[in-house]
């Protein structure tokens, strides 16, 4: 089961790394922002399932309680991207972009640093912990 959640880590990791280049790959779209984040957005609500199985299987594998909470962090944090996003619309309401809109939306790239560094303390960690103990030499 340890090494479901070492699987379940590195998946989590790689699908946070995606969402950078999805990210830089929308900023630089010439397509409308709708079109040009969409799949970064759709492989956010990926990135907050991955979290939440990764948090319940690593319970049910009996891991540390820092590293399930650290699970449960990058899911939580996930979801404030979301929230995050929500509010910097809330400040652009009339359709242009205000200076308010863009610090707050600024924190989605805050916290979407957050979310790489916590996601890659889980997977170090979840490494260390799947790998077999070395045998231990009986004394005669």
């Amino acid at each position: 089961m340890r090494r479901a959640f070492a699987g379940l880590a590195a998946l989590l990791m790689l699908a946070v790394v995606a969402q950078f280049f999805l990210a830089a790959s929308g900023a630089f779209d010439t397509a409308p922002n709708d079109e040009a984040f969409q799949p970064h957005r759709a492989l956010g609500g990926g990135v907050v399932l991955i979290a939440v199985l990764a948090t319940a299987v690593a319970a049910v594998a009996r891991m540390p309680g820092g590293l399930i909470g650290m699970s449960g962090l990058v899911a939580g944090l996930a979801v404030v991207q979301f929230v995050i996003r929500a509010i910097a619309a809330a400040f652009d309401g009339t359709g242009g972009s205000t200076t308010a809109g863009q610090l707050v939306f600024g924190l989605h790239a805050v916290n979407g640093l957050a979310i790489l560094a916590v996601a890659g303390r889980i997977v170090r960690q979840a490494r260390q912990l799947s790998r077999p103990a070395a045998p231990t030499r009986q004394v005669p």
